[in-house]
């Protein structure tokens, strides 16, 4: 099982969303690290609910949740989900 941390800008990100929708993406997020294992990936990438992004440095993907896109990266070594940033659609991709 993986285990999920927040990078601290995460919070700032947080104050721009409403408690019932950071109460649905923790929620979300909780189920996603206790699923998480190579199968349940391979299918979300198949529905496209994660997608690997283009154009990093670093390997990292995108979760849709609703309206709001979470940038995560998962450290194999420590089984770990890193949430980068929590963004509404709009602004998810830019920097």
């Amino acid at each position: 099982m993986y285990s999920l941390l927040f990078k601290s800008s995460v919070k700032k990100d947080f104050r721009q969303i409403a408690k019932s929708d950071i109460a649905f993406i923790k929620e979300s997020l909780k189920l996603f690290a206790e699923r998480f294992d190579t199968e349940y990936e391979q299918s979300l990438l198949q529905t496209g609910k994660i997608k690997k992004l283009q154009g990093e440095t670093e390997v990292l993907y995108r979760l849709r949740l609703r309206r709001y896109r979470v940038i995560y990266k998962k450290e194999q070594e420590r089984l770990v989900i890193l949430v980068l940033s929590v963004k509404s659609r709009q602004g998810a991709y830019k920097k």
